[in-house]
């Protein structure tokens, strides 16, 4: 919400003018004089009191008609890991079979304490729940392949076979030796000049790319869930990979199509308007009422609409290229201001 208190407002202004950096995140200010809009740190000339209101959240900002700072970039450094973060996220990747404790994070001057908040902040678990995913998806994907259950969980730092079944029926909802009966849905968070996403994965594609505030984001977890009678767990595969690569050269102007494999549910009708959708070109937009008339269904306008909101890959199938017959913007689950700007972004770089 826009923060309307004065002494708050006060306090807000004194860290701009000040640079703090414990209040990145905390606040986003947008100049009324440029329309922009920037987090605590921003090196840019600061703005006068008078020119500036802040708000609680970077969605608000962009909600009022203000646009990212080139600067400071607050939608992606705002969410983005801490160095710290980052470094302890990495020994995880490097050590998948091994349990990083709070005394390996000392040794390598990392604060468990700071992790732990960072990690329940924005994923809404502790590190170690974080890292007994990787370390159950790497045992996971051992199993899947014949590995014995027995030398996985020792080689994964477990000192008893029954520890490593109840961790892994704890989270794949299956033990070892049901997993043919359970498929996993691996999910991963990166950041992105619009705030950061979420991207789902199973061995044949990517099966949802959204941001991570999106409406009803809980129901297309579940919905996912039931139809591919899987368990969603942190982690990362080949194709999460390719995604987070070809979504960071999309944003960086650099790529006009997108080549990561794609895995999508939805009825015969859904799927149809779809494929059309990927077939919009980078940079050109098209009405309900034309994707209707291409698809040979001119009175589907409605229909047309309604599969276009519940596409669960954006970006990767440009459902925000669809706009009103009268070229308005209408709905867009990320939110209109996104999809503008993901328009603009594109015109830009065509």
């Amino acid at each position: 919400m826009q923060i309307t208190d004065e002494k708050l407002i006060q306090k807000y202004y004194q860290a701009l003018l000040k640079k703090e950096q414990s209040f990145v995140g905390i606040f986003y200010v947008g100049v009324k004089t440029t329309s922009i809009f920037c987090i605590a740190t921003c090196r840019a000339r600061k703005p006068k009191k008078e020119n500036v209101v802040f708000y609680s959240t970077f969605k608000e900002a962009l909600q009022n008609g203000f646009r990212p700072c080139k600067v400071c970039k607050p939608t992606q450094n705002a969410n983005k890991a801490p160095k710290e973060v980052e470094q302890a996220i990495l020994l995880i990747k490097e050590n998948p079979k091994r349990k990083i404790t709070d005394f390996q994070l000392r040794q390598e001057e990392i604060s468990p304490e700071n992790v732990r908040r960072w990690f329940q902040k924005n994923y809404g678990m502790t590190f170690q729940a974080y890292q007994r995913m990787y370390r159950i998806n790497n045992a996971y994907q051992e199993l899947k392949q014949g590995e014995k259950a027995t030398s996985i969980a020792y080689d994964s730092g477990y000192e008893s076979l029954s520890g490593f079944g109840y961790t892994f029926k704890k989270i794949i909802g299956r033990s070892p030796k049901q997993i043919e009966h359970k498929n996993v849905l691996l999910i991963n968070r990166f950041t992105t000049p619009l705030g950061p996403m979420f991207v789902c994965a199973t061995e044949k594609g990517i099966c949802l790319l959204e941001f991570v505030d999106r409406r009803m984001l809980e129901t297309e977890f579940k919905d996912l869930q039931k139809i591919l009678n899987a368990t969603i767990i942190f982690g990362e595969n080949q194709h999460i990979k390719q995604a987070k690569k070809e979504i960071k050269e999309y944003f960086e102007g650099i790529r006009k199509e997108f080549h990561v494999s794609i895995e999508v549910f939805g009825t015969e009708f859904q799927r149809k308007v779809w494929c059309n959708l990927k077939e919009i070109p980078f940079g050109t937009t098209i009405s309900y009422q034309e994707l209707a008339e291409k698809i040979k269904n001119p009175k589907a306008v409605r229909a047309v609409a309604s599969a276009n909101g519940f596409n669960r890959i954006a970006i990767i199938i440009p459902c925000h290229r669809m706009i009103g017959k009268n070229g308005e913007m209408t709905g867009y689950a990320g939110g209109i201001e996104r999809k503008k700007w993901l328009i603009e972004h594109e015109f830009q770089h065509t």
